[in-house]
């Protein structure tokens, strides 16, 4: 392949998980979904993709959440600069991935707090970039779009570069034009409160 690689062979998938859910008042990943916890389901939907590798990232109730996991072959990390927000996951991910799967050249950030990403809907993302060759594919619901959400290799650096609670939307935006976008309209539902795990 020359040039510029638009198409991955290798994906990797990181899971943002560590955040202090504060919102809710307990630690969010252990909330019990669909037999398992929260983040233990999106562990093994990660695993169960087509996606070669996958890191957990940890950062908040890290050492309460880490005896609650099953055995699992993704690296779990814990982000010490997790209160930095976001960005500060998105790097240490990245840098994890990158030591774990040197040949990695798409990642797919997803978090553990929607509950209905499948294995299925990982699969399209990877499909999307790899068949038709779009660098990024973000999933899209209501009126806007997000997580689980596909970068190839070349947006690492920009990625790498995020600061504070910013997401890796703004780098989205910025490439639209390169972006395909997959409807998948539970992405709406995620959990933040009590409230939202109760109707869940």
């Amino acid at each position: 392949m020359t040039g510029e690689q638009t198409h991955a062979a290798n994906t990797g998938i990181i899971i943002l998980a560590a955040g202090e859910s504060s919102r809710l008042g307990s630690p969010k990943q252990l909330l019990s979904f669909s037999g398992s916890t929260l983040l233990q389901h999106a562990i093994e939907v990660a695993e169960t993709s087509e996606a070669s590798s996958v890191v957990v990232i940890l950062g908040a109730n890290a050492e309460v959440i880490k005896q609650q996991l099953k055995e699992t072959t993704a690296a779990i990390v814990v982000n010490d600069a997790w209160k930095e927000g976001m960005a500060s996951s998105i790097r240490c991910g990245l840098q994890t991935l990158v030591k774990v799967n040197p040949q990695v050249d798409a990642v797919i950030f997803m978090v553990a707090d929607q509950p209905f990403v499948t294995a299925g809907l990982l699969n399209n993302l990877i499909d999307l970039n790899r068949k038709e060759q779009h660098s990024i594919v973000a999933s899209e619901y209501g009126t806007t779009f997000g997580t689980p959400v596909l970068f190839v290799k070349r947006f690492f650096p920009e990625l790498m570069e995020l600061t504070g609670d910013v997401g890796a939307k703004s780098l989205v935006r910025k490439y639209t034009n390169e972006a395909a976008f997959v409807s998948f309209p539970q992405g709406e539902i995620d959990i933040d409160t009590a409230e939202d795990y109760n109707k869940l």
